[in-house]
């Protein structure tokens, strides 16, 4: 099936033959190929490769038959279809116009693609260290050398951190379109691709593949008379499977591919470059407001200095463009400490009845908006310039994909909640920083109570102070909140924050008692879970149902 070549080496003097196949891109099924459906390529005859197809079994009829009504993204496109190959191996054993080079600024060898270099021989090296580098999200060309393909395309992915997801994932929608741009100038017309991001720059795999499916697919819709063939090339199993689910959303090959991708997309898939978006960045250029002015009289009154500055502080045409908002922080410092006392000795006073429950301090007085602010903003600051790296490593709060509705989510895991080993303040200030970028606008919470209940868990008085620090915007932005596995004494804590902590946040709280009914509302391929999660499903929900581990695809059966 491939033609193979043969070189010749030397170790310690003997001669030996290192074989290569070259693979003719006729020997790739396309994407679009029926055959592509069932088996994509396994050369190396991995295990974990024989049974990497099987019908989903959490697909339900309503999920597969789309949302009525809603016109698809990434319609059904066969000429785009036509053009893209998915390949389980390495991209330089393809016989292709160019290959891509994931690599750093200085084009070194060291961070180049494993392996790239060696199969190219020593003159691709010696040619980058004349290219002058390369800047993140770009990309540069150079010859192939001993490689089947007739060029290299050098890009440089970038780091990935959660601070600046917006700005690693344009960058590295850069690169993608980059790379093709260049193609096209160079008057080539197929190209193979490998996973541009690297583990040593922290880029999730699925975002980025993400990003990658989209670019291709955005970039082919305006020139796919230009480019012949565009190959997703894949070096690990988990990445394969990645591709594979992914595919089908941004590019569906028939109708009823295409109504599952409109229920399964995430909300934002970029502009008509793949590019990510931000509303609140966008320039907006609005007319003055009109505004009437009271004329001077024609004689007026003489005033003294000292009385200028009055006038134009009690001025009605100035006060219409203050903010009251804005107006509530600069309230006089002696009248709010006042207020603070006189509410504090009010609650003190009274009887605390959730103290004596043991439900912690739930008593003090509210705080008004300007305080949340000020306290959020502390606190903010204070992680900003923090290593919180050891929190991190704990895994109690991660990112997760997106819900059924677009949303962003925040996984939660209450079994690695370890109260006694467990700085709360830096805790705090580690979950500060993690929900900043997420509740700008609305975003879900998943907490996985799974075999959490053998830990001791915080109080409600640091629930209530927690949720103070937060703020309101986190309030009004929290779209639901996924409890899976709830115990009888988790439920009655939340009952008492309904009662005497806030009525509106925890009465979005959802109980779920299996994953089974968790992926209905967020897709189990939009959230990372650990395994103990699902050997707590089983023994809890044993002989119900069907669960799929989405990291190792290992099938729970149950009868």
């Amino acid at each position: 099936m491939y033609r193979t070549v043969a070189t010749a080496t030397t170790e310690g003097g003997v001669p030996t033959d290192n074989v290569d196949f070259v693979v003719d891109l006729d020997q790739v099924p396309r994407w679009i190929d029926e055959e592509s459906r069932y088996s994509l390529e396994c050369e190396n005859q991995d295990p974990s490769c024989l049974n990497s197809y099987f019908p989903d079994p959490l697909k339900s009829p309503e999920e597969e038959s789309g949302r009525n009504g809603m016109v698809s993204r990434f319609p059904v496109d066969h000429e785009v279809n036509s053009k893209i190959y998915l390949w389980r191996g390495q991209p330089w054993n393809l016989e292709v116009d160019a290959v891509v080079n994931s690599t750093n600024e200085n084009l070194e060898e060291a961070h180049s693609s494993q392996g790239l270099h060696a199969a190219a021989g020593p003159g691709l090296a010696e040619e980058c260290a004349t290219l002058g580098g390369c800047r993140t999200g770009m990309s540069k060309l150079s010859n192939a050398y001993d490689l089947s393909a007739r060029r290299v395309i050098h890009t440089v992915g970038p780091k990935y951190a959660v601070k600046y997801h917006t700005a690693a994932e344009n960058a590295l929608c850069h690169c993608y379109r980059s790379c093709l741009e260049l193609l096209i100038e160079s008057g080539l017309r197929s190209i193979a691709m490998g996973c541009i991001y690297t583990e040593a720059k922290n880029y999730p795999r699925e975002p980025a593949a993400h990003v990658a499916i989209r670019t291709v697919r955005r970039f082919l819709e305006k020139q796919k008379d230009k480019i012949t063939a565009v190959v997703f090339c894949t070096g690990t199993p988990s990445d394969t499977e990645i591709y594979k689910r992914l595919l089908p959303l941004y590019f569906p090959r028939d109708k009823h591919e295409e109504a599952v991708a409109i229920a399964k997309l995430p909300a934002d898939v970029g502009d008509e470059n793949g590019e990510t978006i931000i509303d609140e960045r966008k320039i907006r250029i609005k007319p003055l407001p009109k505004k009437t002015i009271t004329k001077l009289p024609e004689a007026p009154v003489e005033l003294p200095i000292s009385d200028i500055g009055l006038v134009r502080r009690n001025s009605s045409y100035l006060d219409t463009y203050l903010d009251p908002a804005f107006m509530s922080l600069i309230k006089d410092p002696d009248q709010r400490r006042q207020e603070k006392w006189e509410k504090t000795a009010q609650v003190q006073g009274g009887w605390n009845c959730a103290k004596m429950l043991g439900f912690g301090e739930l008593g003090g007085p509210p705080l008004s908006a300007a305080e949340e602010y000020s306290l959020h903003s502390r606190y903010l600051s204070k992680a900003n310039s923090l290593n919180l790296s050891e929190i991190a490593e704990m895994k109690i709060v991660y990112r997760g994909g997106v819900d059924s509705e677009g949303h962003p989510v925040m996984v939660i895991v209450g079994a690695h909640f370890l109260l006694r080993c467990l700085d709360l303040e830096r805790f705090v200030l580690y979950v500060v920083k993690e929900f900043k970028p997420l509740i700008q606008k609305p975003y879900t919470i998943v907490y996985l109570h799974s075999a959490a209940s053998l830990q001791i868990q915080p109080d409600l008085g640091w629930m209530r102070r927690l949720q103070q620090i937060l703020g309101r915007k986190h309030q009004r932005n929290l779209h639901a909140i996924y409890v899976l596995h709830p115990t009888f004494h988790l439920k009655a804590a939340i009952f008492a924050l309904q009662m005497l902590v806030d009525n509106v946040v925890w009465k979005k709280v959802v109980y779920v008692d299996r994953l089974l009914q968790l992926f209905r509302y967020v897709p189990r391929e939009q959230l990372t879970i650990p395994d103990f999660v699902f050997q707590h499903d089983l023994e809890v929900n044993g002989g119900k149902g069907l669960i799929v581990d989405p990291r190792t695809k290992f099938v729970y059966h149950r009868p």
